[in-house]
């Protein structure tokens, strides 16, 4: 009888309602779901590190929208909560619209017409605008959806108990996310902010990223092309040589490179030359003990340990103990800026253009390749094109051999010893 009695008493209060106020609250309701899709669509597209920015610089809105999404499962709720209450009650008052206008055949153009409108209005349009603008309809919505979560908060903890306890039926783990960015988002965010950074800068923090996978044997100076000193020379030849020498520190050895004793000052040197006082006890006493880095020591940690040491460049050593070459701090920072201009005479170019060809160094490093052509040669085992063309080979060059790897005709044009001289490179 009860429930009879309420039912009577609904259907008679909403007859005695005009047409013209109930289309007035459908309306309503529609705007009301409009504004709860838009919400949700809003807080999940804005970009949450712009938000902190703007929170950091006093935005009270920026700050309210971070203090809602510490807790999305909260603030969905909420949302979700208000939206279903919405088109619930946007149905039923559909229903009752159509059945007073047009009477049992209103009951089956209503739904049809709601479905419609609600899409359109409700979902599609809202949702499209907040994901174009998310900043512009999160802010306002923020104030509005922290007064409902108080509001609702009971309605919405009873929700949030009975999802989250079927969730961990599912064995799924309610966890919030961690905002920190892996390495490859952050560069592709910053392969995609372009238009807003300069290029240069954009090359700068894309080589910052990839520093990591880069180890100091990739940006070493070869063994074969290191500048150093003999003690066992004669005293002529070592003072002319650090005359003529076009770097400010240079390793010293005795007997055979891999006996590196250590590193010598030059403009020390000059010094002690121009008060007279420069001979081969002085020198000994100004060397500094070198710093030995493994090859597989990853350009940043061999950049922090240089830092610490207050050291400009280290000696690179295998698994063995023996030279491989030497790393310095301007080939480490040319891994950042690009490269610098050197002091020293340069003869020729590692790479010369000819006729849609490239005439390259066999020393020449497969990164630089790449950088400065833009190409994709392999880069692995081998970290030079002398290291390519051998790997590939199995074998010892012959001038004049000619084959291609992947998309790149490789010709050897000459030799030295073991090893390729020039190697002409073309892409087909």
């Amino acid at each position: 009888m009860l429930a009879n009695f309420d039912y009577h008493e609904c259907e008679y209060a909403l007859n005695e309602i005009p047409v013209g106020i109930l289309f007035l609250a459908l309306v309503f309701l529609i705007f009301l779901s409009a504004f709860f899709s838009s919400s949700e669509t809003a807080m999940m597209a804005v970009n949450r590190y712009r938000i902190k920015t703007r929170a950091e610089n006093g935005n009270r809105s920026a700050k309210l929208v971070l203090n809602l999404l510490k807790e999305p499962d909260r603030l969905l709720g909420t949302i979700l909560f208000g939206n279903n209450v919405a088109n619930i009650a946007a149905s039923t008052l559909a229903t009752v619209i159509g059945l007073r206008m047009f009477g049992d055949a209103g009951l089956a153009y209503a739904p049809m017409v709601l479905v419609f409108v609600v899409l359109v209005f409700a979902e599609v349009a809202p949702k499209t605008l907040a994901a174009l603008y998310p900043e512009v309809i999160a802010f306002p919505a923020a104030w509005v959806l922290a007064g409902l979560q108080i509001v609702l908060a009971p309605a919405v903890w009873l929700v949030k108990f009975f999802s989250n306890g079927l969730l961990s039926l599912l064995r799924v783990k309610v966890t919030s996310q961690t905002d920190a960015l892996s390495n490859e988002e952050l560069r592709a965010a910053v392969s995609e902010s372009s238009g807003m950074l300069d290029t240069s800068h954009q090359s700068m923090l894309l080589r910052i990223l990839e520093m990591e996978k880069v180890t100091v044997e990739d940006v070493m100076v070869p063994r074969a092309e290191m500048e150093a000193i003999d003690l066992e020379d004669d005293w002529e030849e070592i003072v002319e040589q650090l005359a003529t020498s076009h770097h400010t520190r240079v390793p010293i050895f005795e007997g055979t490179l891999d006996n590196i004793v250590g590193i010598v000052h030059i403009r020390k040197i000059f010094y002690l030359s121009q008060m007279g006082e420069f001979n081969r006890e002085t020198m000994l006493s100004m060397i500094r003990e070198p710093y030995f880095i493994p090859e597989n020591t990853s350009v940043t940690h061999a950049l922090t340990n240089l830092q610490e040491r207050r050291r400009r460049f280290g000696i690179v050593v295998d698994e063995y103990g023996d030279i491989k070459g030497l790393v310095t701090l301007e080939l480490i920072l040319e891994e950042v800026v690009g490269e610098f201009t050197s002091i020293a005479p340069v003869l020729d170019d590692d790479i010369i253009e000819e006729d849609g060809a490239f005439l390259v160094r066999g020393s020449t490093n497969l990164r630089d390749i790449n950088r400065k052509l833009g190409w994709e040669l392999p880069i692995g085992n081998a970290k030079t094109i002398n290291g390519l063309i051998t790997e590939y080979l199995e074998d010892i060059p012959v001038a004049s051999t000619c084959f291609k790897l992947d998309n790149c005709v490789i010709e050897i044009m000459q030799t030295r010893d073991t090893t390729v001289h020039v190697a002409k490179l073309k892409l087909l």
